[in-house]
């Protein structure tokens, strides 16, 4: 076998998008990147559905085993109907992991994705950080979820200045802006 081994998710992905090999085994955490081995699993998988990919690595805990099941779950759903969530410039598909405004790639976290999927599902509803954190399967305090917020919105922002759809509803949680009638 020739083994080819990469420190971070950047250098990573570059020489795979020049050629996939025939197993990927990747750690959770790359580099600097907590959950770079997740983001870089769902950038492979829209290279290829049926590239084998196995994660392997130090972290144990309950939160790492299920966001990887999960995001397995989403990546393998070959053969059935896409789910595509559209609210206004927001472009948001289940099966690829992928979000968009305006067209324009938003690039989440696994964590940061099922946030914003609990968000959008009903605009204009608040969601409390206790929903949110059932919702993306994660178990932190009340500060890490809002420093996600921030960071989604700082995401957001990069690709359109003008973005204001995510609302932070002080004492009760976030909301997504329902569209414009």
């Amino acid at each position: 076998y020739q083994v080819s081994g990469y420190g971070d998710k950047h250098s990573a992905l570059a020489a795979l998008k020049r050629r996939l090999p025939d197993l990927v085994i990747i750690d959770v955490g790359l580099g600097e990147e907590v959950e770079g081995g997740f983001e870089l699993c769902r950038e492979l998988r829209s290279l290829s559905r049926s590239l084998p990919i196995i994660f392997l690595t130090a972290r144990d805990s309950d939160l790492d085993v299920i966001s990887g099941l999960r995001l397995v779950e989403a990546l393998s759903g070959a053969g059935r109907e896409e789910q595509l969530l559209e609210r206004g410039a927001l472009k948001f598909s289940v099966d690829r992991m992928e979000v968009s405004w305006n067209d324009q790639p938003v690039p989440l976290t696994v964590t940061e994705f099922w946030l914003i999927h609990s968000l959008i599902r009903d605009p204009g509803h608040v969601r409390t950080r206790q929903q949110l954190m059932d919702d993306a399967n994660v178990l932190v305090d009340d500060q890490t979820i809002t420093s996600h917020i921030k960071r989604i919105r700082r995401k957001f922002v990069r690709v359109d200045a003008e973005f204001g759809c995510l609302d932070t509803v002080y004492g009760a949680g976030y909301r997504w802006k329902p569209d414009p009638e």
